[in-house]
């Protein structure tokens, strides 16, 4: 389809594509998405570590690792260690997904903060952008990245889902925002608004498969091919060509992750 499309927020752990990570990227160059950035985060670490094996054994791939707020009890001095070795690597782009997330709160709120500050210093000391995740924790997640010296490297807000005075202090602080299938819902009135308002050069899309499947396939797995139905609705928001969306956000993801400019 010729759209040199950028996923910049997917999961493919085997856990949950059984048929293999290689298959469903093939479906996803079929439909149009060229890159993909592939995050590593888990309970354990080996979301990281294969995250980073796919990376370099694939060059349309990179990885991000970091730990995820529901995992934040599991960050010990142990994975710590681990998490910043790999994120050295020149295949790794950001440390992420990190964040907070009040919602299901499957770790306490204390820890939540102290393993997102954790990783904010992780990211200063490697100097690599921080993907994050924020849900239903919007204050404190903007003051943490601000009382850590986040927009010493600057980032992506992934799945973005608050409205525009969130987006605003987020892009103030050096922050992209990034759009998930969420967008195409139409009774995600605010986050519709900030994807047809937010700075062109400030803007990306994702999957964040095998969550959140666009409009027309909501109810099933997602997959990095379903990218280009969130693509059209940002386009249709913006009210430009999807070429044009597809070039801004390759662009925008390129300049932010150092896509290009990373050794094989």
């Amino acid at each position: 389809m010729g759209q040199g499309l950028v996923d910049s927020h997917c999961h493919l752990d085997p856990r949950h594509f059984e048929e293999g990570a290689d298959e469903v990227l093939e479906r996803a160059r079929a439909a149009g998405v060229e890159r993909f950035v592939v995050i590593g985060v888990d309970g354990t670490g080996e979301a990281a570590r294969h995250a980073v094996r796919l990376s370099e054994r694939r060059e349309d791939v990179w990885a991000t690792v970091g730990v995820h707020p529901h995992d934040a009890t599991s960050l010990d001095d142990v994975r710590a260690a681990e998490l910043e070795r790999l994120a050295l690597g020149p295949r790794v782009v950001a440390v992420g997904e990190v964040g907070l997330d009040y919602h299901y709160m499957h770790s306490p709120r204390e820890a939540q903060a102290d393993a997102f500050r954790a990783m904010i210093a992780l990211a200063r000391r490697v100097q690599k952008p921080i993907v994050i995740h924020t849900r239903e924790a919007a204050k404190d997640t903007l003051s943490i990245l601000e009382d850590e010296g986040a927009r010493e490297v600057g980032g992506i807000i992934h799945c973005f889902s608050e409205d525009r005075a969130f987006a605003t202090r987020a892009l103030d602080l050096g922050f992209d925002l990034s759009f998930s299938g969420i967008v195409t819902f139409k009774n995600a009135v605010a986050i519709r608004d900030v994807a047809a308002w937010a700075p062109a050069e400030r803007i990306l899309i994702e999957t964040d498969s095998p969550y959140l499947a666009p409009v027309p396939l909501r109810g099933r797995r997602n997959e990095p091919a379903n990218l280009v139905h969130t693509a059209r609705v940002v386009a249709e928001l913006r009210k430009v060509g999807l070429e044009v969306v597809a070039r801004l956000t390759r662009d925008n993801a390129t300049r932010r992750l150092g896509l290009a400019s990373l050794p094989k």
